[in-house]
């Protein structure tokens, strides 16, 4: 379990929880489309197409037209120009071009973005057609083409755009690919001492970024991704350190240096270093401070684990939130999408649990006590180490 975990340490950030992810739009008319594209330079940063964190655009947008496609009856459309850059926001690259179609029948959106480099890229396409309603299909390597005219030319439903189900898959490769919520998760069951803790936990987790999650993608709350991301890296850093800290008789200096730590940054984002305010960074040191003084004085921690686990899981949803307030769905497909990617979330979250927890079970029978103790003393170790990486990495970078 240790090794795994020291595995996710050499991760860059850019395999923690953020997804690869692009989107583009088409307005649809008779003889074609406009098509605007949205794509991260982190993500053209993978092909080597944004040196210095700028955009070669001499590259970009011959590499957009070939892999980004409209078809119609069966003929490629072709491009009326080449894509042109448009004002972006720091971090993005934003393009447009037209396209020229024989017909205007039978039209399949396709899209190979990014899956040579990540094959697990998904890309979000948005269909806007004169008399239809807007639709939204997922794109990946398992489907890449979207026939947007499969109702008209009795293909069912598939031109509707992504079902419920379809945002249940989406939720569910989300946890499976988010390695910060599986190692919160994983350091959450590292201590769990029976299966009536472990439904506790999950479910004070569950039900906290099922709030968020809800709130940020409907509007209702918009806090800054930079900030949120790096919580989520503290989150799982002081639930491993607290494992460490409970497995080696709570002394004192656990808790000393992960205050203290964090304090250092507080001092730095005072002097305007990183991204997350001093403000933040100065209430986790004192919400860190009170966590651990809580422990010092209970004999058994596990009703403020609980407690951890449902205040981290609100932060967590917020993480959680980031692909579909991205897509900024239209409200009649928001719900239906909301509830399939919290189901999928959920469903995957639950399936790592059934894995994991009856193996640590397994391995503390097999073993000593004092085995197990070091084996998830190890464990948790890798886990906070990782944890800090993501914390001062996304605070700082």
């Amino acid at each position: 379990m240790a090794l795994v975990a020291l595995a996710f340490v050499l991760a860059t950030p850019a395999f923690g929880h953020t997804k690869s992810i692009s989107y583009s739009s088409w307005e649809l008319g008779e003889n074609g489309a406009r098509v605007r594209v949205r794509v991260s330079l982190l993500e053209l940063s993978r092909l080597g197409f944004a040196p210095n964190g700028r955009a070669d655009e001499e590259q970009i947008a011959p590499y957009l037209e070939q892999r980004l496609r409209l078809s119609a009856d069966g003929v490629p459309c072709t491009a009326v120009a080449t894509p042109r850059a448009l004002k972006a926001p720091e971090g993005s690259s934003w393009w447009q071009w037209d396209v020229a179609c024989s017909s205007s029948n039978a039209r399949v959106i396709e899209s190979h973005l990014l899956l040579d480099v990540a094959p697990s890229h998904i890309h979000f396409a948005r269909a806007h057609d004169e008399g239809v309603p807007t639709r939204e299909r997922v794109l990946s390597d398992a489907e890449p083409s979207w026939s947007i005219d499969a109702r008209a030319s009795g293909g069912g439903d598939a031109g509707e755009g992504t079902s419920v189900a379809g945002y249940l898959v989406l939720g569910v490769e989300h946890i499976l690919t988010g390695w910060d919520h599986l190692a919160f998760v994983l350091a959450l069951l590292l201590l769990a001492g029976s299966l009536g803790e472990v439904a506790k936990l999950v479910t004070g987790f569950t039900v906290a970024h099922s709030v968020t999650l809800a709130l940020a993608v409907l509007g209702v709350l918009d806090p800054d991704p930079a900030p949120i991301e790096a919580l989520i890296g503290f989150s799982i850093a002081l639930v491993a350190a607290e494992n460490a800290w409970l497995l080696a008789g709570r002394g004192p200096w656990i808790p000393s240096l992960l205050v203290l730590g964090v304090v250092a940054m507080t001092a730095l984002a005072a002097f305007g270093v990183g991204m997350t305010s001093p403000v933040t960074l100065a209430g986790v040191a004192l919400f860190s401070a009170c966590h651990f003084g809580l422990l010092a004085r209970v004999r058994r921690p596990e009703g403020l684990r609980v407690a951890v686990a449902f205040a981290f899981g609100l932060i967590h949803g917020f993480g959680f939130a980031g692909i579909l307030a991205e897509l900024s769905l239209p409200q009649d497909r928001l719900l239906a999408a909301l509830f399939g990617f919290n189901v999928g979330v959920e469903v995957g979250q639950l399936g790592v649990v059934v894995l994991v927890w009856p193996l640590l079970r397994l391995i503390q029978r097999a073993a000593r006590d004092t085995v197990f103790a070091w084996v998830a003393e190890g464990a948790s170790a890798a886990i906070c180490a990782l944890g800090v990486f993501w914390f001062v990495s996304r605070s700082f970078g």
